[in-house]
């Protein structure tokens, strides 16, 4: 099974995450990613067949590379320990627009679709939007559907008090403290190891369509702008 393999892979760089290690497995590595990316233009392939705007989405822009960026780092180690992809319109994985986004890793594998880390511009206007057309992102939220996987935001790095220029006593305060407008789902064992696990993926995405295009709406706006 491709997603055993992957993730055994990846328990072993978590204990040998050196250079000499990795120049040994790199074969393995390289099958691996091959076989990875095979996934992914699979899962471009479904969502497209709800999201019209992940047809030309290439695979190449869309999965993250191995090699981590340890120049501002306190950690040194050189791999990540996990594998990667961000299907979105408009530059995969360097797109600014909402897409979505499969996680595989020893710790855990999740799949996740919205805005995360958006600049301070696209920021401020996600909360403007969020504020201005609440009852619209209630009604997405409460779908039953989107409701099955998804019941919570993202709240790394939130607020801990409402941004200047909201009202405290907006009723979905909590929703602008938020750094992120991003929604996640934990993928169980038996999912991974699904013999349709592409096709289960896609489902769940396209639950978070509807999600994706309203804040993209928004992210187009302030993109035009710019």
């Amino acid at each position: 099974m491709q997603i055993e393999n992957i993730l055994q892979f990846l328990k072993e760089l978590t204990i040998n995450n050196n250079r000499e290690w990795f120049s040994e497995n790199k074969g393995r590595y390289d099958r691996l990613r091959k076989e990875f990316e095979e996934i992914s233009s699979n899962l471009i392939a479904e969502i497209s067949k709800f999201d019209e705007e992940i047809k030309h989405v290439e695979v190449k822009d869309c999965v993250f590379r191995i090699y981590r960026d340890i120049r501002f780092s306190h950690d040194k180690t050189p791999y990540k320990t996990h594998f990667g992809v961000y299907i979105a319109s408009a530059g995969g994985r360097k797109s600014q627009r909402g897409g979505y986004y499969l996680h595989l890793d020893p710790a855990g594998c999740f799949v996740g679709s919205g805005v995360w880390c958006p600049d301070a511009v696209v920021l401020k206007a996600l909360r403007q939007s969020v504020y201005d057309n609440i009852d619209e992102l209630n009604e997405i939220r409460t779908n039953p559907d989107f409701a099955r996987y998804f019941t919570s935001f993202f709240e790394e790095d939130k607020l801990k008090t409402v941004p200047k220029g909201f009202p405290k006593d907006f009723p979905e305060a909590e929703l602008l403290k938020l750094k992120h407008y991003l929604v996640e789902y934990k993928l169980d064992e038996k999912l991974l190891n699904a013999t349709d696990f592409v096709p289960k993926v896609a489902d769940i995405f396209k639950q978070a369509y509807p999600f994706n295009k309203f804040l993209n709406y928004t992210v187009d706006e302030v993109i035009q702008k710019k």
